[in-house]
């Protein structure tokens, strides 16, 4: 808590409630080998070495660890079995566990290095095998469409289990299988399939609508940016098209589901061509399968600038 005060100015809830949770990992490991003073200042300890994981694996390894898990159970599971080697003071129960500060000299602090090492190699050989085993097998990791979604909806049909989390929940159980069938193949060719009508190239103000799956937004965005579209509105939508959404099964009763969670990417254009903003969406995001999305292009009568009143083109330049 005193960490986090005094590094954001005020006490993060949720790394306090890690940091208790570290002080019962830590303490584990000597807990019948520890006296009172012992485990206290393990416990301080395991607060501070919570909240320097979470920093190393956010800022300086990049690894994903959004509730802190790695830090609480693997940070101070070492912390806590190394302390055993320092803070043994021969209790009743443990009278042979001496640690270094108690006059054991080196022997137990080499025992519990020794022993992370080996349970080190042990993790590292047989979780190498599984997850090679699940590799060649199911595969590791999950399509794109199911990391936006959910597991919770995508594998166990729950609408989602962490609040917030899921982008949208409103997600049918079968969209995911009709949408990426890997065994479809587009009748048609990309340009047959989304054909392009070139209007307002000359500098008009134009106004276009992508509407597609949210998994895609990266890509869009990229595809955007590349032809020099910086500006966008970005929307959650729900919908469906010719298809009227899709059918899903929730313990085993079948439910219609006719909206289907959408993004929708609005631009407005004058300098760039419609043409070229239409391409580089098509390119981004055609796949030949139901739930590729739409485009809409759109008229614009006017641009307006709040902050300056500039009006039409003007309005849509960047001012520093």
């Amino acid at each position: 808590m005193l960490i986090t005060w005094i590094k954001y100015g005020k006490p993060d809830v949720a790394m306090c409630l890690n940091g208790s949770l570290a002080g019962l990992v830590a303490i584990t490991a000597g807990c019948d080998a520890v006296n009172v003073f012992g485990s206290f200042v393990i416990g301080i300890l395991s607060g501070c070495m919570v909240c320097f994981i979470v920093w190393l694996l956010d800022y300086k390894l990049k690894v994903d660890d959004p509730v802190g898990a790695v830090a609480v159970h693997f940070g101070n599971g070492l912390l806590g079995t190394i302390c055993v080697g320092l803070f043994a003071c021969g209790t009743d129960t443990m009278p042979e566990a001496q640690g270094l500060f108690y006059g054991g000299g080196f022997h137990l602090l080499g025992v519990q290095l020794l022993g992370l090492l080996a349970i080190g190699a042990w993790t590292a050989v047989t979780m190498f095998i599984t997850f090679y085993i699940i590799k060649k097998t199911v595969g590791l990791r999950v399509s794109a469409h199911e990391e936006i979604v959910g597991l919770d909806k995508m594998e166990h049909g729950l609408e989602s289990a962490y609040a917030g989390f899921a982008l949208e929940a409103d997600v049918p159980g079968d969209y995911l299988e009709t949408i990426q069938d890997s065994s479809y193949t587009p009748s048609v060719e990309l340009d047959d399939a989304v054909p392009t009508k070139v209007i307002h190239s000359d500098g008009s103000i134009s106004k276009v609508v992508i509407i597609t799956k949210a998994e895609k937004f990266d890509k869009i965005k990229a595809a955007l940016n590349e032809i020099g579209i910086g500006g966008m509105t970005v929307t959650k939508v729900s919908g469906c098209g010719v298809q009227k959404g899709q059918t899903s099964y929730y313990r085993g009763a079948k439910v219609n589901m006719e909206l289907l969670p959408k993004l929708k990417v609005e631009v407005v254009v004058s300098e760039v061509p419609v043409a070229d903003v239409v391409k580089a969406a098509k390119k981004a995001l055609y796949t030949g399968n139901i739930g590729d999305g739409k485009i809409f292009v759109y008229d614009v009568a006017d641009v307006v600038r709040i902050s300056t009143g500039a009006r039409g083109k003007d309005a849509l330049k960047y001012e520093e």
